[in-house]
């Protein structure tokens, strides 16, 4: 599969997030994540491995009990079932990936 660049597609599940997925297969989904200054991502888990890299902005990242300030071009891999969350320090752009596919995630009529 290969997607070209596009404006188009984003999602906006929370406030100040715009979710976008990028490109995915049978066993992976990549996703970019364009957080608003401030944004808080709520304590959360879920069954998929999640790693990521942050490209700008700068966030405070919580996996399980361990604190992060992530800068951009750090990355990290949260595995599946660990509780996390994100807290937006500037206006910022990351990119994940999930495995196993995220159904959830999937653009209508994939």
């Amino acid at each position: 599969m290969f997607e070209k660049q596009s404006h188009e597609g984003y999602r906006f599940p929370l406030d100040g997030v715009a979710q976008k997925t990028l490109v995915h297969g049978e066993k992976s989904l990549m996703v970019e994540f364009v957080l608003q200054k401030n944004t808080v991502l709520p304590l959360h888990s879920h069954p998929h491995e999640q790693t990521g890299y942050l490209v700008k902005g700068k966030i405070r990242l919580t996996i399980d009990s361990d604190c992060h300030t992530v800068m951009p071009g750090d990355s990290w891999c949260i595995p599946g079932s660990v509780v996390h969350s994100a807290e937006a320090i500037e206006d910022s752009v990351a990119i994940e990936v999930f495995s196993p596919v995220r159904e959830d995630y999937l653009p209508k009529g994939a």
